[in-house]
C-alpha cells in the first residue's frame, strides 16, 4: 500500500490513511464519498485556475498578500478603536481576541498535526500571473480564511451594521487563495469553518460579558 500523497486535496489523503491503516475499509462507502470528494475538490480548483479573468489577476494577488499576518482585520480592528466610539473599542478587542484565539487554534495546532503539501500550480495550470509567494506552512486549513471568518462573525456580532461588508471581504480574501493556487477549496472552506466558529464563540462571550456588566451596574 502506497503512503498518503501528500499534495493531495485532503478528503483524498484521508481515504489513503484509512485504506493504509484499515485495509478492510478500503472500498466501504465512506473511502468512495472521501475519493469522490476529493476529485470534486481538484476539479473545483481547476476551474479557477481556467478562469479567464485576467483582469482580477492583479488585485486579487494584492488581496492575497495583504491578507498576511491578518493586515486588513488590525487595520479595521485600529480604525473602529479610534473613530469607533465606545462599541467600536469593544468590537475591535473582540475581533483582536477571536484573531488570537483563531491563530491558536489553526496555526499552533491544527496546522502542525500533519504535513499536508500546497497544491502544484504548476501541474493544475494556474497562471503564473495569479501566483503569489506559496506558504511553507501546511495547507489545510486555510490561516487566512479562517482568520477572515473569525474577525468578521466576532466583529459582525457587535457591530451589526458591519456584518455584510465584513463577511463580503471574507469571501474575497477566501477565494483570493484558491485563486492564487496557494489552497485546494476544502482548505478554504475548512478554514472558513473553524473561523465562524471561533469568531461566534469569541463574540457570545463578549456580548454576555456586557450584559452582565450592564445588570450589575444597573443593580448598585
Amino acid at each position: 500500500m502506497t503512503s498518503p500523497r501528500t499534495s493531495e486535496p485532503v478528503e483524498e489523503q484521508l481515504a489513503d490513511r484509512l485504506s493504509a491503516r484499515h485495509p478492510r475499509v478500503q472500498s466501504s462507502r465512506v473511502v468512495r464519498v472521501l475519493r469522490q470528494l476529493g476529485r470534486m475538490d481538484r476539479a473545483a480548483y481547476r476551474t479557477v485556475a481556467a478562469m479567464h479573468t485576467q483582469p482580477l489577476d492583479r488585485p486579487l494577488r494584492q488581496v492575497s498578500d495583504f491578507a498576511d499576518f491578518s493586515k486588513p482585520w488590525l487595520l479595521i480592528a485600529g480604525v473602529l478603536a479610534l473613530l469607533g466610539g465606545a462599541r467600536g473599542r469593544r468590537a475591535a478587542v473582540t475581533g483582536v481576541a477571536a484573531l488570537g484565539l483563531n491563530s491558536l487554534l489553526v496555526n499552533r495546532s491544527i496546522k502542525l498535526v500533519r504535513e499536508r503539501r500546497r497544491p502544484d500550480r504548476t501541474e493544475h495550470s494556474v497562471p503564473e500571473s495569479r501566483w503569489v509567494r506559496m506558504p511553507g506552512s501546511n495547507s489545510f486549513p486555510s490561516g487566512h480564511s479562517a482568520s477572515a471568518a473569525a474577525f468578521a462573525v466576532s466583529v459582525g456580532d457587535v457591530l451589526p451594521p458591519f456584518r455584510v461588508p465584513l463577511r463580503a471581504a471574507a469571501a474575497i480574501v477566501a477565494f483570493s487563495r484558491v485563486y492564487t493556487g496557494v489552497h485546494y477549496p476544502a482548505d478554504i472552506v475548512a478554514g472558513a469553518a473553524i473561523g465562524a466558529l471561533v469568531g461566534k464563540v469569541t463574540s457570545t462571550v463578549a456580548l454576555r460579558l456586557r450584559a452582565s456588566s450592564a445588570h450589575q451596574r444597573s443593580s448598585s
